[in-house]
């Protein structure tokens, strides 16, 4: 069994980049291996919203959105409005569709994967309440986001620190299947995200 690639991103050295259509800016998480803004087969990016307006284009993308701050959004998705999305529900949706955001009750902060599903597949869940929380995984990348406070990632039994929030584990190249178990100061708070090539 070959072991993960284990890389810690820092929340205080993430980018900030314009959005695509000009209306706002991301911090870039993490991306897959060689990928770039421009071209990538998934990302991992936090966007402050601060006003209502449309999202850009992310065609042959499929994306997923969740509320890390604020009250929330809704959002009209093909010109049908989506149920208001609060902290921590994922809403997940073509990234070809046209995509307009209205703010509940002030700006908010939202994390958001972007993947090719001709490509990948990916599950996506936040863990939460009293630790540990242990999952098992063969996903070729896992990645998760911190959210809350310190927290420790063991991978097949390596401790491995997010003392952050927002800071970010990524395991790359796992071959067979680990164990990854989560502990926290206090409340888990983090976002899984699992990435798996998509059979033939």
């Amino acid at each position: 069994m070959t072991r993960p690639d284990v890389r810690l991103y820092r929340a205080a050295g993430y980018p900030r980049m314009p959005w695509r259509n000009g209306g706002g800016t991301t911090q870039e998480v993490a991306c897959n291996p060689g990928g770039s803004t421009a071209a990538f087969d998934w990302r991992l990016s936090i966007a402050d919203v601060a006003q209502e307006g449309g999202f850009s284009t992310f065609s042959g993308y499929q994306r997923i959105i969740t509320v890390l701050e604020g009250q929330g959004i809704q959002l009209t998705v093909d010109g049908r409005a989506q149920a208001p999305l609060g902290q921590r529900q994922a809403y997940a949706f073509s990234g070809d569709a046209p995509v307009h955001c209205r703010l509940v009750d002030g700006p908010i902060r939202d994390f958001n994967l972007i993947y090719a599903p001709a490509s990948l597949q990916a599950r996506f869940q936040w863990a939460g309440g009293t630790g540990p929380w242990t999952f098992h995984s063969a996903a070729r990348t896992v990645l998760i986001l911190n959210a809350g406070q310190d927290l420790s990632v063991r991978v097949d039994g390596v401790a491995h620190a997010l003392p952050g929030r927002y800071d970010c584990l990524h395991a790359e190249g796992q071959e067979g299947l680990a164990e990854y178990c989560l502990e926290g100061a206090g409340a888990l708070d983090a976002c899984v995200i699992e990435l798996s090539p998509r059979a033939g």
